[in-house]
């Protein structure tokens, strides 16, 4: 029974804990034993609170027992991103300054999901600051890949894809600036969104007006983090940018492929040649976008205009790291990785001038996307440019022989769509042939969250690939 609970999915799991089939101890404890055997190998929690998740377990079965009202989530253990504050627990943001960081306060987004009942568990790696689409870091090392421990989790939320993949848990909170949660799910095939800008209010951040980076759910299906994302959306009145959803994004209805009867979807293999993609990860995506045509969707190749988005990117991200860091890399030219540090100066060599021109060409492109979309329902694209890469490798340098200038290049599959303002996905689509999770890209009009998760849970039921585990003796 403990092996088969590490791998139920989190509707299932919170179903069979309200009606008392399995309690949130036994939950628990199979969690734990899932780590306590692979993460020295995995090393996706760096941060564990045993006693903490024992004594939280313990009152979840209270409260079940003596039949009181109970969250969503309650019940399921989660342990969150090292980028996210946690009330009494170590945050670290990957960065050794922060080793005994433990900050006063929940971000929003945490304290909604212990609201609704979740057991706090731990922490999961990520790169340096979040900075990257590979999880390694000076505090922690890496995380590896578990269907292949040689391989890169992904990143940033590297760690909370791998927790996934390994069994650890059954949902994951991250974070998405240029992929970081679509890049990670691709690699450790599971589910990350990006949502919406505004549906997960961003209240803890130092700016409200950053539109880049958002928080997000991710799960091994897309039922999972539908029923996360539920729980993680909202408005606050700390961000006059949030919104309330439109609808529940649980599906009340059964999601079929014949839901691809009909629609109009935009196949953008290469984002209308703008980028190098491995054959490794067409011959997975390719197949797939004619799967849909076979089910009755009007597939066409074609793509959003993406033309400037790789300035407007760029701008707003290196302008965001120098305020955030400029000052203490002035005082601290050692407190960064080497590329992070060359992104924090880029940053301070820009003008008002030059990011206000970026915004503007954020604006033109958002205004662009919403025509797109009045044409199509539906974008699908590479999640990552890349299979999963050696561990060991600081970014990939090539691309099917065109060579990589910095650790940023490999990343624009899901970072060109970024400044467009719409939600996106990477929904598990197949393997290579020897084994490596690849991820299709979705992207919907804005404000499409819950259609875009309906849509890849019946993705899901063609590709038949997400139900399938890590095999051989580092996960078994």
């Amino acid at each position: 029974m403990t092996n088969d609970l590490i791998y139920r999915g989190a509707v299932e799991l919170a179903g069979l804990l309200r009606s008392r089939e399995v309690s949130a101890a036994e939950v628990l404890e199979a969690h734990l034993e899932q780590i306590d055997k692979l993460n020295p190998l995995i090393n996706a929690v760096v941060t564990l609170d045993e006693e903490g998740a024992r004594a939280a377990a313990a009152e979840a079965d209270r409260k079940i027992v003596a039949g009181e009202p109970v969250g969503p989530l309650h019940g399921l253990p989660i342990s969150f991103k090292d980028t996210a504050n946690t009330a009494g627990m170590r945050t670290t943001f990957g960065h050794p300054n922060f080793r005994d960081h433990v900050p006063a306060e929940n971000d929003l987004h945490v304290q909604r999901i212990l609201d609704a009942g979740a057991i706090r568990v731990g922490k999961t790696n990520v790169p340096e600051f979040a900075a990257g689409s590979h999880t390694f870091n000076r505090l922690f090392g890496a995380t590896r890949n578990p269907y292949d421990p040689g391989k890169s989790a992904g990143g940033s939320s590297g760690g909370a894809a791998a927790a996934l993949a390994a069994g650890f848990q059954p949902i994951a909170d991250g974070s998405d600036m240029g992929g970081s949660l679509r890049n990670p799910a691709s690699f450790c095939n599971v589910v990350g969104l990006r949502p919406t800008p505004g549906m997960v209010p961003n209240t803890d951040g130092n700016n409200v007006f950053f539109p880049l980076g958002v928080a997000g759910p991710m799960g091994r299906t897309a039922a999972d983090a539908a029923l996360l994302f539920e729980v993680m959306t909202g408005a606050s009145p700390d961000d006059p940018h949030s919104v309330f959803p439109a609808g529940p994004a649980s599906p009340s209805a059964e999601p079929s492929p014949a839901d691809f009867a009909g629609l109009r979807i935009a196949f953008a293999p290469s984002l209308g040649g703008r980028i190098p993609v491995s054959r490794e990860v067409l011959d997975v995506i390719e197949p797939q976008a004619a799967a849909l045509a076979a089910l009755g969707a009007h597939v066409e190749l074609d793509c959003p205009d993406l033309d400037g988005s790789e300035q407007v990117f760029r701008v707003l991200r290196a302008a965001s790291f120098d305020s955030m860091w400029g000052e203490q890399l002035a005082a601290e030219p050692d407190a960064f990785n080497h590329f992070l540090a060359g992104n924090i100066r880029e940053g301070g060599l820009l003008s008002g001038r030059d990011v206000v021109r970026a915004e503007e060409g954020m604006t033109r492109l958002i205004r662009k996307a919403a025509g797109f979309f009045e044409r199509y329902d539906l974008v699908i694209a590479p999640a990552s440019q890349l299979v999963p890469f050696d561990v060991d490798l600081e970014y990939p340098t090539e691309i099917e022989g065109q060579q990589l200038q910095n650790y940023l290049d490999w990343m624009r599959a899901p970072y060109l769509f970024t400044p467009l303002g719409l939600p996106a996905l990477s929904v598990p689509a197949g393997f290579t042939p020897a084994g490596l999770p690849v991820g299709l890209q979705m992207v919907g009009a804005r404000g499409s969250d819950a259609r875009l998760l309906r849509l890849a849970s019946a993705f899901e039921k063609i590709s038949s690939c997400s139900s399938v585990r890590p095999q051989g003796a580092a996960v078994l």
